[in-house]
């Protein structure tokens, strides 16, 4: 019998889960979500449950769960997938289901496309850009002009394929036991309510054409586009059981010009521009760098950015686990690893700035012999993180204590608020890394 903790979030609704005992019978593996009273839960109507995070705040979270049957979608295409989101101004409730690994870098007529393709009568090419844009004989101003132009003509191309709008009052799900997820693609939940996307693998979200910046810190840096999932003025998003991963690209594969990584992933999942009332829970977030951008600048919208993370594993993450700002952000029963994977380092976990209000509770790190504590945190010394209960190797820690002993940019330990949407709260964070490895990410609802 699995762990009770896999599914806390039901609770509510009594549920049972099978896990290995199911295996054993022959029955396969995964996990079979069952309800005392009614059989299986429906995954596709299932809403988030009551103070399930700030998600179940306000008018709470139900996605597509009133979808009449004109409105109920399965998808294993990338046309498919677009034709049954629809307009985004269609806010009636649809359930989108998809079935296999939809690749986003596919045409209408069904042809794999590559960054040649985008490029393709636009004028670009990489290396015209780099001789254009060279610092050493172009300076260190903003890229303009003819090969910037036809970058962005290339960039266009490439974002009219991946970019896929999501209505209000949509559910997306992947069907259980089909290796589902969106490869190259990027979901924009963009000034929209009431969504939920669960049981997906984003992978491989890439952008063809970088741009050059010289002015982003002091030697430039190759900026990109396109988070695997992207919340802009969204409000009332459940984000459960999905893997975000760079793989099969990872950076240490990317090439150097002008002396930076020439970079071509961004977010994981990024929650900017006055979102608001956001639950992400159980999901895995595997090799990637700018992991979770909470605030997209430090004059981002007061009194929004309400995000809860509860239950998500974080192995070979540099940073953003998440970089909060202004917000009120509740961490609890999270698992960090931060051991080097796949040529990720860490660089810190949870940045705190720009008057983020962060509780961080019954957490649990997991940190390579040498690894100082110090390094878990980061901010701007006017951020909060408050909470106790965070493990470290197994060991009590107080991270804020160890992080502003060793920094001048102090991290406040006292919030202005107190979470009360915390369904599914461990007081003990001692089992979650064995707990947490088999009940997260896609693949495990069924």
């Amino acid at each position: 019998m699995a762990s009770p903790s896999h599914r806390r979030s039901l609770r509510r609704r009594r549920t049972v889960v099978v896990t290995a005992a199911v295996a054993a019978a022959g029955l396969g593996a995964g996990v079979l979500v069952m309800n005392a009273n009614a059989g299986a839960v429906d995954l596709y109507h299932q809403s988030l449950p009551a103070k399930d995070g700030w998600a179940a705040a306000g008018s709470g979270t139900t996605g597509g769960a009133k979808a009449d049957s004109a409105h109920t979608f399965t998808v294993s295409t990338r046309a498919q997938l677009v034709k049954a989101l629809g307009s985004v101004s269609d806010t009636a409730p649809r359930i989108v289901k998809i079935k296999g690994t939809i690749d986003a870098n596919i045409s209408d007529t069904g042809k794999k496309l590559t960054c040649a393709d985008y490029a393709s009568g636009t004028g670009y090419s990489l290396s015209a850009y780099l001789k254009a844009y060279d610092p050493a004989t172009y300076g260190k101003k903003a890229p303009s002009g003819t090969q910037e132009n036809a970058r962005k003509a290339a960039a266009d191309k490439q974002k009219k394929n991946i970019v896929f709008r999501v209505p209000s009052n949509t559910t997306i799900v992947g069907v259980p036991g089909t290796n589902v997820g969106i490869k190259g693609g990027s979901l924009q939940v963009q000034n929209v309510k009431n969504v939920i996307v669960r049981n997906l693998t984003f992978s491989a979200t890439e952008d063809c054409f970088p741009q050059w910046d010289p002015t982003d810190g002091s030697s430039g840096e190759w900026n990109s586009n396109y988070d695997a999932v992207t919340l802009r003025g969204a409000t009332n998003v459940w984000a459960d059981h999905n893997t975000f991963t760079d793989a099969p690209t990872f950076d240490t594969s990317l090439k150097t010009y002008f002396g930076r990584k020439y970079q071509i992933h961004d977010g994981a999942l990024d929650i900017t521009n006055g979102s608001d009332l956001v639950t992400v829970e159980r999901n895995v977030f595997d090799c990637h760098d700018k992991t979770m951008l909470i605030g997209s600048s430090d004059s981002d919208s007061t009194g929004k950015l309400r995000v809860t993370i509860h239950h998500n594993v974080w192995k070979g993450i540099v940073q953003r686990a998440p970089l909060a700002r202004i917000g009120q952000i509740h961490l609890y029963n999270n698992v960090y690893d931060t051991t080097t994977l796949n040529g990720y380092p860490p660089k810190y976990s949870i940045d705190s700035r720009a008057k983020a209000q962060v509780v961080a509770e019954h957490n649990a790190w997991k940190l390579p012999s040498g690894a100082k504590v110090a390094k878990l945190l980061s901010g701007d010394g006017t951020g909060s993180i408050a909470g106790s209960g965070n493990l470290v190797n197994g060991t009590a820690t107080d991270i804020v204590a160890a992080y502003n002993a060793a920094s001048s940019k102090k991290i406040k330990p006292t919030v202005n608020w107190k979470p009360t949407l915390t369904a599914g709260l461990q007081t003990s964070a001692k089992n979650l890394v064995t707990e947490l490895a088999t009940t997260t990410g896609a693949g495990v609802l069924s």
